[in-house]
């Protein structure tokens, strides 16, 4: 066989192959690999609440997602509807689960990464960290939103959302400095008992929002891969000049054993009626963990503070 006849059955090969693809077939890098997709995916599990948020604010509901009972109480919102099925644990979901299910698309990030082959003999996988070392959080939550905005063909919608996003955060950012409030670093913190704190630091999520709101971050240092240290106390002491700002949800008995802690009593911060609360916001999510937290911090500031958590 001549080299000239070779080429000749190979193109020919390839033309007969690029013929049987889907005019509207479209392909998509990920951490892993590619992705091809003939159509929209209309049934899509994920595998966690970063990628449920993502799609519910592009309003599609995901047939299944890890952990559903555990959205309810620790994102919030968006909303996620009744009647989603869940499929297992964001660490171990279930695979027999998922499969019953019969997905068109899979979204799940690398910490599956064990379990990403088996995943796409069941569907078609996109996997996506945005909780990785080196990464920065929010740009890779918005391009999460962005790629399953192209994949479902709601552009205009993930560009709306980021336009919404950008107005919240300069309207509060306004509202703040008006008040005069943009003077004081902010430690963002969660109790973990009455001496100890998850602080949260300038490679986390909520980073995104003190910086679009012109506030500083009290704590200086960097965090783990997730945006957060866990310290004690004593820790935050010497950001003296600070506010703390407490995220929920707090140990019950929390506020009375802080009221009879002289170390806490001490800190110069309890001591100004500087201490605020606000409800739950997921710090692991998407982009609109973002602006619910520019909100109620704002809010939160305006109102004033206390002595201790209330």
């Amino acid at each position: 066989m001549s080299i000239k006849y070779s080429a000749r059955a190979f193109l020919a090969l390839l033309f007969i192959g690029l013929l049987s693809l889907p005019a509207s077939a479209e392909t998509w890098q990920h951490e892993y690999g590619t992705i091809t997709l003939d159509e929209a995916p209309k049934r899509i599990v994920t595998l966690n609440w970063a990628a449920t948020e993502a799609l519910l604010l592009l309003g599609v509901t995901p047939v299944g997602v890890a952990d559903r009972d555990g959205y309810d109480v620790w994102v919030n919102e968006p909303v996620l509807p009744a009647g989603v099925h869940n499929i297992g644990t964001r660490v171990a979901p279930s695979l027999e689960a998922i499969a019953e299910l019969k997905p068109d698309l899979i979204v799940t990030s690398s910490e599956m990464a064990p379990a990403s082959r088996l995943l796409e003999r069941i569907a078609p996988t996109y996997v996506i960290s945005v909780y990785r070392e080196g990464n920065r959080p929010f740009e890779k939550a918005r391009e999460m939103l962005t790629t399953l905005a192209d994949m479902l063909g709601r552009e205009d919608r993930a560009n709306a959302i980021l336009a919404d996003l950008e107005q919240t955060l300069e309207t509060q950012r306004q509202r703040l400095e008006d008040a005069g409030m943009t003077d004081k670093p902010v430690a963002l913190v969660n109790f973990l008992d009455d001496r100890h704190v998850r602080v949260y630091a300038p490679n986390s999520l909520y980073q995104t929002t003190l910086t679009a709101l012109g506030l500083e971050n009290a704590w200086p240092r960097q965090g783990n891969f997730w945006g957060f240290s866990v310290v004690g106390l004593e820790a935050i002491a010497p950001y003296q000049n600070s506010r703390i700002v407490v995220i929920s949800p707090i140990l019950p008995g929390l506020a009375d054993t802080l009221a009879n802690s002289p170390f806490w009593t001490y800190l110069p911060p309890v001591r100004r009626n500087e201490v605020y609360r606000i409800d739950a916001v997921w710090p692991f999510g998407g982009v609109f963990p973002v602006k619910r937290l520019a909100t109620m911090l704002t809010d939160a500031l305006l109102e004033g503070g206390f002595d201790n958590v209330r």
